[in-house]
């Protein structure tokens, strides 16, 4: 099994959409992301499941032995959030996918990886 627990900061989030090209405000300014309902910015998805698949890739053996990776966004990240993502077997050539919060709470579900 593969595991890496992440401790989201305003930083990190920030520099993912520098380096993504996502700059929607609701990821970088807390007064707008307040503005649409939310409790301030909130962690790309995509940033997520780019975390969530390096430690698929961990679990498979290397980048290159992953071929598919499916995941539904489930829940919010903030700041100060603590991710911890696993990858372990769940069927020949299929990974078991999770991401759960400090809380408990799953952030990404239905998450299979396949490799081989």
């Amino acid at each position: 099994m593969s595991r890496r627990e992440v401790t989201f900061t305003k930083e990190q989030i920030a520099a993912y959409a520098e380096a993504s090209g996502d700059r929607n405000p609701i990821h970088l300014d807390d007064d707008f992301a307040r503005t649409v309902g939310l409790p301030g910015v909130i962690a790309h998805g995509m940033l997520q499941m780019g975390l969530m698949a390096t430690v698929a890739a961990e679990a498979a053996g290397g980048p290159d032995k992953l071929r598919r990776l499916y995941c539904r966004f489930a829940g919010m990240v903030v700041p100060g959030d603590t991710v911890t993502f696993t990858a372990g077997p769940l069927a020949p050539g299929r990974l078991d996918l999770k991401a759960v919060n400090q809380m408990g709470e799953a952030v990404l579900t239905k998450s299979v990886a396949e490799y081989g």
